[in-house]
């Protein structure tokens, strides 16, 4: 697993001449190489053969390759064309697994078949990380690794994860696995070397993956500090832009410093779409006077194909880029981008005009308090994995406040009661701007999912707050 701040994203010449090293016959890419053209030249040149496995989608010109298994080719008759790379390998071994078998393979070898439903806990985890539509066949993947993972099937270094992070083994949801353990794992290659993270999920030496997971957890917590202080100036510079590209008719945003981090610029730009509710390209420094951009999209605009159009129109701007429909990542030089954002902008504007993106909460009504019972939260959450196009049910309703408290600097604790109704309900409310500000609240608007929360034993009624509006 190269390290990407030093070798680049995917297969790169320089990732080839790493390989070659070893005098490999083969190297197969995993989540990657569907636009490495140059890195594949490099590998055939060396006398390596490739075999391409992604979702990305395929650029006009496909790398030369021995093959490529990429459910989103145009001739590719898979069923899901939502796979994330985690799902695409998984299939391909079910493949080589198959072949193997009908050629007699296993039985002439004297070797046992693999089950290679083991692996599930590993896909479901990564099918969520990868922020991928749960269709129907990754909500089949997603759930059969869950219910490895509760059933304590999940490898060491996921149970691990799973403790330093404080949730409930046999309650583990596709939430957990996408808000607690994704993003340990990913702060190992957010900061430093993802080689810690792939080690953790990779041994089967439970005091091993314990000290790892601590490991991890650090860096997450480096992670969200350094994400807080560069949310802070990307705000700082959102104040200072004159106020007509930030009103209804601004189409997209780029943003850049050059004290900003690699590894985090696609969290920042995850954060500030969704409070402008606008496509936004992050930038940082990279080498050789160049920067590395993460875009992140809303659902009006195809992010990849923007830039591909622009690389198509200006040639000369993008090195090179990749990625989906909602994220992207991109190389420009440092001299295009004044020039790259103003051509981003355009190219969005056009494909904007017909749409309305003033925000909207869309849920599934009130509910009545006989509805807000234990019974009916479990009920809801054995209906899932919920996740990306499979959204889990969320309710609105007007509530009084009987308590409210800051936990943890940056979150809300709150005691409700319908108004005239007789139900206490504990809420908490992650992430909020300025919490201070809604200490004394009274009554509330509220858009909530229903949540059972464990302590001590003991099983209660919890709201996750997604939306908070105050009344009095």
């Amino acid at each position: 697993m190269p390290n990407r701040f030093e070798y680049g994203y995917g297969l790169t010449p320089e990732i080839v001449a790493l390989a070659a090293q070893s005098k490999p016959d083969i190297i197969i890419t995993v989540d990657n190489g569907i636009s490495s053209l140059e890195g594949v030249e490099a590998a055939q040149k060396a006398g390596i053969d490739v075999l391409i496995t992604d979702h990305h989608l395929p650029g006009d010109i496909l790398p030369a390759a021995q093959a490529i298994v990429n459910p989103n080719l145009i001739d590719d008759q898979f069923p899901s064309k939502a796979l994330a790379g985690v799902g695409v390998i998984f299939y391909v071994l079910l493949a080589l697994r198959a072949e193997l078998r009908s050629n007699g393979w296993f039985t002439h070898n004297k070797i046992s078949e693999p089950n290679l439903a083991q692996l599930l806990d590993l896909v479901a985890l990564g099918t969520v990380a990868d922020v991928v539509p749960l269709d129907h066949v990754n909500r089949i993947l997603v759930h059969q690794g869950l219910l490895r993972i509760k059933a304590g099937r999940g490898c060491s270094g996921i149970n691990s994860l799973i403790k330093i992070a404080g949730r409930q083994q046999k309650n583990l949801s596709a939430t957990d696995l996408g808000f607690a353990i994704a993003p340990r794992l990913n702060a190992a290659g957010r900061l430093d070397d993802m080689a810690l993270g792939i080690e953790c999920l990779l041994t089967s030496d439970s005091a091993h993956s314990e000290a790892m997971a601590q490991q991890l957890d650090q860096l997450n917590k480096e992670r969200k500090e350094i994400e807080s202080d560069m949310k802070q100036s990307a705000m700082a510079i959102l104040a200072s832009l004159p106020e007509d590209n930030l009103n209804a008719t601004a189409p997209a945003l780029c943003l850049y410093d050059q004290h900003w981090h690699q590894g985090v610029i696609g969290i920042l730009a995850s954060r500030i779409k969704d409070k402008i509710n606008r496509p936004v390209i992050a930038f940082a420094q990279a080498d050789n006077g160049q920067l590395k951009g993460s875009a992140r999209s809303i659902t009006q605009i195809h992010i990849r194909d923007v830039l591909n159009d622009i690389a198509t129109q200006h040639p000369q701007l993008l090195s090179k880029f990749g990625g989906h429909a909602m994220a992207a990542g991109l190389t420009i030089d440092s001299k295009d981008y004044a020039q790259f954002s103003q051509a981003f902008a355009k190219r969005t504007q056009q494909l904007l005009l017909n749409f309305d993106l003033t925000p909207q909460i869309y849920t599934d009504g009130t509910l009545t308090e006989n509805y807000l019972t234990l019974a009916f939260t479990e009920q809801l959450t054995a209906a899932g994995p919920w996740g990306q196009k499979f959204p889990e049910p969320q309710f609105e309703g007007v509530f009084d406040v009987l308590q409210v408290r800051i936990v943890g600097e940056h979150h809300l604790k709150l005691v409700l009661r319908l108004p005239e109704g007789e139900k206490i309900i504990d809420a908490i409310y992650f992430f909020i701007d300025q919490p201070e500000t809604w200490l004394g609240v009274r009554q509330i608007k509220v858009v909530y999912t229903l949540n059972s929360n464990e302590f001590r034993g003991q099983k209660t009624l919890q709201f996750i707050l997604q939306h908070i509006r105050k009344i009095i």
